[in-house]
């Protein structure tokens, strides 16, 4: 059996030589020894299933363990180590704990991509045109490939709901007012000036990662005083001019079913961030607040149905048919650029 198309060669040569589609991804974030890598398994697996044309990306903290890391191989990811971005120094009570490991997600501004050249066997790297980033809590039930050929030049996101208790430091809670309606409790006259600019949730966005970009961030994060929501905040801060939201369609955050279900249609759902406090599919007991409702329910089942498709793992039957597509491709590409060479040379000669 020839190495190279297991692991994470394969992945890199299946993506770099993935015609015009190579510079773009999707991409998720993945932390610790935990029980998340499961949903990175599915969220492979959810793409897959929509026949997605892009690779997904896994950037992984220096303590994710091997065997984890080679789960997210065998289902075709591309695994990326990282290095950990930490905030300044600081007093600041998170919303949740482990929020303060959410800052290094903002290393996949900087993520590259591995182009394989088949003329001297080696590797160059060159950054990323656009991805989709997902948290790993997120699945995907629909095609949303079309979200690369958006214009560039934006940051695209779904905007957040500010009703539930994780938000009371906010002055929207307090004021019982929700970018989601507006209309149901307006923002105060006389409080105008101080009316907050939209706000995303970062569990899912659009975006072109640059090295430059990435430089200034955390030049700005440096000098910025971290915020509950950590690296959320710090993103819509940063990206407030660019921001572009996009439907919900793409980032259905579940405590909108109970907060706002005018604004839900679940059949047209593409995406959903499975973020409410039990309702993590994998580890799902229905006990927790909300989480009894039949719409819950329906939609971790939907997840499991995913992640329980034995049909769906990148086998390796797949795997051997798809390396041995890229190396005809390799053999044709070597072929047409020494034909091209040779046509070179006669003419110079001529």
């Amino acid at each position: 059996m020839d190495a190279w198309f297991t692991g994470e060669a394969f992945n890199t040569k299946m993506a770099s030589l993935n015609g015009g589609y190579s510079k773009r991804a999707y991409v998720t974030f993945l932390a610790g020894c935990g029980d998340y890598v499961k949903g990175v398994v599915g969220l492979a697996k959810g793409l897959r299933k929509v026949k997605s044309l892009y690779p997904l990306v896994v950037a992984v903290l220096t303590d994710v363990p091997h065997d984890h890391r080679l789960q997210l191989r065998n289902q075709g990811c591309i695994v990326r180590e990282i290095q950990p971005i930490n905030p300044p120094e600081n007093q600041v009570q998170f919303a949740m704990a482990y929020y303060v490991l959410n800052y290094s997600k903002l290393r996949i501004w900087e993520i590259a991509i591995e182009i394989f050249l088949p003329l001297v066997s080696m590797c160059s790297f060159e950054e990323y045109s656009k991805m989709v980033y997902l948290d790993a809590d997120i699945q995907v039930f629909d095609n949303i490939d079309h979200l690369f050929d958006m214009p560039d030049g934006y940051f695209y996101a779904v905007m957040d709901c500010f009703c539930e208790k994780t938000w009371s430091h906010t002055p929207q809670y307090k004021i019982g007012y929700c970018q989601q309606c507006p209309d149901k409790v307006c923002w105060p006259a006389e409080m105008e000036k101080q009316r907050p600019a939209l706000y995303f949730n970062a569990g899912m966005f659009v975006f072109e990662p640059s090295k430059l970009t990435f430089d200034s961030m955390m030049e700005t994060l440096m000098s910025t005083t971290p915020t509950p929501f950590a690296e959320q905040d710090f993103l819509n801060m940063y990206f407030q001019k660019m921001y572009k939201p996009i439907p919900l369609v793409y980032n259905l955050v579940l405590a909108m079913l109970w907060r706002h279900p005018e604004n839900v249609d679940l059949d047209g759902v593409k995406v959903v961030h499975y973020c409410a406090a039990g309702s993590k599919p994998w580890k799902f007991t229905g006990k927790e607040e909300n989480m009894e409702r039949e719409d819950i329910k329906k939609l971790v089942n939907k997840w499991c149905e995913i992640y329980n498709d034995e049909s769906l793992d990148l086998r390796l039957s797949q795997r051997k048919e798809e390396a041995e597509n890229i190396s005809q491709r390799i053999t044709n590409e070597s072929f047409a650029c020494s034909a091209c060479s040779l046509s070179n040379t006669v003419n110079t000669k001529s």
